[in-house]
């Protein structure tokens, strides 16, 4: 297959997305494809035709690693210059392509609008469609779903810049209290606040990447995490962070972080965790593939955080991680992504 992985984008994710587009560029080759790994923001330069791009398109590139550093996105738009998210030939690229493999995090990548703009180009695309995407992106919005199809989540009180931050109080919230980014990613623009001074400064911290935040009652428990592709969910997996919590250090940074996939469970706690993806992929109309984040209390009762629609694939990231417990290379993994994507695969109906 001709295959365009879109990666890189203008997210605070971008250096994430560029090491996923790589490695999973990397693997489509290997397994007979011919993929191009392209900038959604900065374009692809063509040396020739479209065609010459695919058909030359069979050595390996180098994988970016993803540092403590978030990008500068105000330097990178000043750097293209020139309005609109999609760089030059980007369109171009992906129309001639078989499908294109979504490799963004973040922003207009997971927010729906690019999958919106393929829709009504012809475009095919990996993962959720355009609605599913804006919706699971909005974490206001998810928590609305979860709480009317009975899926656990931590209560939770929306914030406009501007307003007053009483009202969590108010609302019943009290602390440790989470604020976070309404529609980021990565742990971007999230922080944990045990007192009413770091209330304050997480709560000015969550307002300095967007204008609408969340505020959620803080859930102890074990950090899990499970995927699914199709109705299928994977192995779960237990996150214990060696320092502080799953922050994007630790998220990113090799060693920072004990993952353990298969999570140590009771058979109990994991079908609770199995089921909650299920109804949370279903309630949340998704489809193809995606990732859902939990803390798991004592008593094994499993609070969704979020859903991630466009879940990591650099060499840290935990869906590689469960379908390689059953058996699955990181190579296999993205053909079958591919096949669920375009209904092609027995996981589509599951």
């Amino acid at each position: 297959m001709n295959i365009v992985v879109l990666c890189g984008g203008l997210s605070p994710e971008r250096n994430v997305s560029l090491s996923t587009g790589a490695m999973v560029r990397n693997a489509l080759v290997e397994r007979g494809h011919h993929a191009v790994c392209a900038d959604l923001f900065l374009g692809y330069e063509l040396a020739g035709s479209i065609e010459e791009a695919f058909a030359s398109a069979v050595e390996p590139i180098p994988v970016p690693a993803v540092t403590d550093e978030v990008p500068d996105l105000e330097l990178l738009r000043a750097e293209r210059g020139g309005a609109g998210i999609f760089g030059k030939n980007i369109i171009e690229l992906c129309m001639k392509a078989d499908v294109v493999f979504m490799a963004l995090h973040g922003a207009d990548g997971e927010n729906g609008r690019i999958q919106a703009a393929f829709d009504l180009l012809g475009i095919k695309y990996t993962g959720s469609g355009y609605l599913g995407s804006a919706v699971a992106m909005n974490k206001s919005l998810t928590k609305y779903i979860f709480l009317n199809e009975g899926i656990l989540t931590p209560k939770s009180v929306h914030l406009k810049r501007g307003d007053d931050i009483g009202v969590c109080e108010a609302e019943g919230l009290s602390l440790p209290l989470v604020a976070k980014t309404c529609s980021g990613g990565s742990s971007i623009g999230v922080y944990i606040a045990s007192t009413k001074e770091e209330f304050k400064n997480a709560v000015d911290g969550a307002f300095k990447y967007e204008d609408e935040i969340l505020v959620e009652e803080y859930i102890k428990g074990r950090e899990i995490t499970c995927g699914i592709i199709g109705g299928s969910p994977l192995p779960p997996v237990e996150i214990i962070p060696r320092e502080g919590w799953y922050d994007y250090t630790n998220k990113y940074q090799p060693g920072k972080t004990i993952e353990i996939c298969p999570a140590n469970l009771t058979p109990e706690d994991e079908a609770a965790v199995r089921e909650a993806t299920r109804k949370a992929f279903r309630a949340l109309r998704l489809k193809g593939y995606a990732r859902m984040d939990f803390i798991l209390t004592e008593d094994g009762r499993p609070y969704c955080l979020e859903a991630n629609t466009l879940p990591g694939m650099t060499p840290t990231s935990l869906v590689p991680q469960e379908a390689a417990a059953i058996g699955m290379s990181y190579g296999e993994l993205c053909d079958e992504l591919i096949r669920v994507s375009l209904g092609e695969s027995e996981a589509a109906d599951a």
